[in-house]
């Protein structure tokens, strides 16, 4: 069962290399964030420099009151599209370095739903930041699942501040 505290290297191996039409379909309706050093990794992989990578294939989105860089998505008539890096006949042409969140996402095993909430709750939502959490909150109340570990009560424990979050007492 995965939980909040599920250890990185126990996430990882939930993982798979599967190249079934499940696992290789979430590259054409969008991309994963980057976290800590996999812009590095994904530019050193296209022998180009950070700066080159952000500025011609990476674009700013924000989650839960955070900000982060993801792949661009090649836009057409809809709201999403494929991710800049896939390739009808190649499929991911970073595979090797991809985003955790792309390896985490392309699962066709019964508990990638809760890999998802994992990187969730362990990247992207901020305990220490009342907005992110008035926002997760939000979620939870329009029938967003979580994970052992990732309720309201467990990220923030302290009650009467969870309360005073939740009710715009404190802002920052």
């Amino acid at each position: 069962m995965i939980k909040k505290n599920t250890e990185l290297k126990e996430i990882l191996k939930l993982t798979n290399d599967c190249k079934c039409e499940a696992c290789e379909s979430g590259c054409g309706f969008g991309s994963g964030i980057l976290i800590e050093g996999e812009e590095k990794k994904i530019a050193e992989f296209l022998g180009i420099s950070e700066e080159e990578l952000k500025k011609k294939y990476l674009e700013e989105v924000e989650e839960f009151n955070k900000k982060f860089l993801r792949p661009k998505i090649k836009r057409g008539e809809k709201p999403y599209g494929p991710c800049i890096f896939f390739d009808e006949k190649q499929k991911c042409k970073i595979h090797k370095v991809k985003s955790m969140q792309c390896k985490l996402s392309m699962s066709c095993k019964p508990y990638g739903e809760d890999l998802m909430l994992w990187f969730m709750l362990n990247h992207i939502i901020d305990k220490d930041d009342p907005e992110s959490i008035r926002q997760f909150a939000s979620y939870l109340t329009s029938g967003g699942r979580t994970l052992e570990g990732g309720h309201l009560e467990e990220l923030v424990p302290d009650k009467e501040k969870l309360n005073k979050i939740l009710k715009f007492e404190i802002l920052k």
